[in-house]
C-alpha cells in the first residue's frame, strides 16, 4: 500500500485483492472442520457473519481499514486452523 495516503488507490485495491479473496475462503473452509464445536445452523451462522464482514470490507476504501480486515482476517484464521472459535 502507498505510504502517506488514506485513501486506496486502484493499485492498492488490485493488490490486495487476492489475499483477501484467499483469506476469505479459507476461513469459510475452516468453518466446515469436524474440530469446531458447531451445529450445522451454528456454522451456517458463523459464514454468514463472515460474509457480511468480508461484503462490507469490500467497499472500503481507506488503507489503514484494508489493512485492519486484512491483519483481523489472518488473526482469525489461525484461531480458527487450532480449533477454536474467534
Amino acid at each position: 500500500m502507498a505510504k502517506g495516503m488514506v485513501w486506496a488507490s486502484a493499485e492498492d485495491l488490485a493488490r490486495n485483492k487476492p489475499l483477501v479473496l484467499s483469506l476469505y475462503r479459507q476461513i469459510l473452509r475452516s468453518l466446515n472442520s469436524p474440530q469446531l464445536p458447531l451445529s450445522l445452523a451454528a456454522r451456517f451462522a458463523k459464514k454468514a457473519e463472515v460474509r457480511t464482514i468480508f461484503l462490507f470490507g469490500s467497499e472500503e476504501r481507506s488503507v489503514h481499514n484494508i489493512a485492519d480486515l486484512i491483519d483481523a482476517a489472518q488473526h482469525s484464521l489461525s484461531i480458527l486452523k487450532k480449533g477454536r472459535l474467534p
